[in-house]
């Protein structure tokens, strides 16, 4: 039976590609490239077959014929704190690694070898192992000696039913860089690295304008009414979307009317909304909403409504129902939405000084948001 998905599943993935994460140098990637394990997507199985031998949706050396065993270097996203592993080998029913370990590193100058390294790994690499050169330069940065984030642990293959693998890391170090390792050698499809952005906040000028929500800035989901076909966590991602599916989009109200009616304000009179709460990575003072339903074209809501609440000591739990005993402050009073378009909105002195940590988005009756932008300048007081 595979095993249950834990609760940090739901936290940011630092590693992703989606954030930025990248593989900048791996010692053999002859069947599949190292940069795979970071895409966000699902792994695949197909038929292809490339002039190396058959495509992997993943990581996979080749067979080890020398002294030794491979490993790669991950420059995460979204540097943080680390809260859980997610190794998945699907479709790696053979020629899995058989085993693997996790290292980690706090590098906030980067090295100038890495820099390097990073360069020449922005090019395809399929069917390809390091240099030399390269070699030499990755062995400069001595990351054998970084600290240990997982220890050598079996990986079952990917079958269905056990491909996933997870790790609760219990620790309150920071990482910026990872090093994988397989024994002695093979595949792996994905690795997710879950924890809490650490955004660094002392080169960021307090009057700078920045976007509150954004997970880059550490804002994350507390809870939703409805997610049928998309997490709210999507609609503080970088970015307008690639599809709908890369925002937020609920299930159509069953309790709809069969005859829709329109009230004397020009709104419609929809029977209850769907909301979202989404947890600021900083408090600061919101100058301008953005509201982006791209892609959202026959399934943008009628329209929209965003609050603040104030309340720093606030514990998700406390969300669960909404809030509904939470001190909401309007931000943006209900207001018409439009198919696929960034609906931009400047806020006066008079609506609200400050947003923060929790963020309250309605949408009347249903529908999709793709992404929700706050921007203003952090309080002087306020960290991640």
């Amino acid at each position: 039976m595979a095993e249950k998905a834990p609760e940090w599943t739901n936290m940011t993935n630092l590693a992703s590609a989606t954030f930025g994460g990248t593989v900048d140098f791996a010692t053999d990637e002859w069947f599949g490239e190292a940069a795979r394990l970071l895409l966000p997507g699902e792994p695949i199985f197909n038929d292809e077959f490339t002039e190396f031998g058959k495509w992997m949706d993943g990581w996979e050396s080749r067979r080890k014929r020398v002294a030794g065993h491979d490993w790669c270097i991950i420059k995460l996203g979204l540097p943080g704190r680390i809260r859980g592993i997610k190794v998945d080998t699907a479709f790696f029913t053979g020629n899995q690694a058989p085993r693997f370990s996790l290292q980690g590193a706090w590098l906030p100058q980067e090295p100038e070898a890495l820099t390097q390294l990073g360069r020449a790994w922005t090019k395809d690499r399929l069917g390809s192992a390091a240099g030399a050169d390269e070699m030499a330069r990755a062995a400069s940065l001595g990351s054998e000696q970084w600290e240990e984030v997982v220890g050598m642990t079996p990986l079952r293959p990917g079958y269905e039913d056990g491909r996933c693998h997870f790790f609760d890391i219990i620790s309150d170090r920071k990482y910026t860089h990872l090093r994988l390792n397989m024994f002695p050698d093979g595949g792996i499809a994905r690795l997710k690295v879950h924890g809490i952005v650490e955004r660094s906040w002392d080169e960021v000028p307090h009057d700078a304008e920045i976007d509150l929500l954004s997970v880059e800035n550490g804002g994350v989901e507390v809870a939703c009414s409805n997610h049928h076909y998309g997490e709210p966590k999507n609609m503080i991602k970088p970015g307008r979307g690639i599809n709908m599916g890369d925002g937020w989009e609920t299930a159509r109200k069953k309790d709809r009317p069969a005859v829709l009616e329109v009230g004397p304000d020009g709104l419609v009179k929809a029977p209850g909304s769907d909301w979202a709460i989404l947890r600021l990575g900083v408090i600061g003072e919101v100058k301008r909403l953005v509201v982006d339903t791209n892609h959202f074209k026959g399934n943008f809501p009628e329209s929209i409504l965003v609050e603040g609440c104030l309340s720093p000591d606030a514990l998700d739990s406390d969300f669960a129902d909404g809030g509904e005993r939470m001190p909401w402050r309007p931000l943006l009073p209900r207001h018409k939405a439009g198919s696929s378009r960034e609906h931009v909105f400047e806020l006066g002195k008079g609506e609200i000084e400050n947003l923060g940590p929790i963020s309250h988005l309605s949408m009347m009756p249903d529908g999709g948001v793709m992404r929700l932008r706050a921007f203003g300048q952090r309080a002087p007081s306020s960290r991640l």
